[in-house]
């Protein structure tokens, strides 16, 4: 490809990007500010998905630790190097195993907060608003 060609072609990308490149606005018809919809009962299954799975990969993770830990004692006792090596492979699966649960863990905080922080803004918005035009002349 020549240097011409790679000009041109650059050219005609930020050209393509500028043309529908939209700042502050959705395109007509897909929605746009305002139509954020959060359904309590779906964060809720979201949550409880993600602390299901934190429990499920804590027992699963968990069932050739203690074999595979003594395999290596006895391999490092055996005065083999492998042993060493299954060691550091068990230390390094605990700590891998540790991270994917703590994931697990935030994320299912997240949506409880995250439902919590809704219905508190749920109230807010409901307790804010006037019931009728009515309300302004009681006021």
């Amino acid at each position: 490809m020549a240097w011409d060609e790679w000009e041109q072609l650059k050219s005609d990308a930020a050209q393509r990007a500028s043309a529908s490149t939209q700042l502050n606005a959705a395109p007509p018809g897909t929605g746009g500010p305002g139509d954020l919809v959060v359904h309590d009962d779906e964060l809720g299954k979201m949550g409880n998905t993600a602390y299901e799975l934190r429990q499920k990969f804590g027992v699963d993770s968990d069932h050739a630790r203690p074999s595979t830990f003594t395999a290596s004692i006895d391999l490092f006792n055996d005065g083999l190097d492998m042993g060493a090596a299954l060691t550091e492979l068990h230390d390094a699966w605990n700590s891998q195993t540790k991270t994917l649960k703590d994931a697990c863990a935030h994320i299912s905080n997240h949506f409880d907060y995250t439902r919590a922080q809704h219905a508190k803004d749920q109230v807010q918005v409901a307790t804010s608003m006037p019931v009728s035009k009515i309300d302004s002349y009681i006021k």
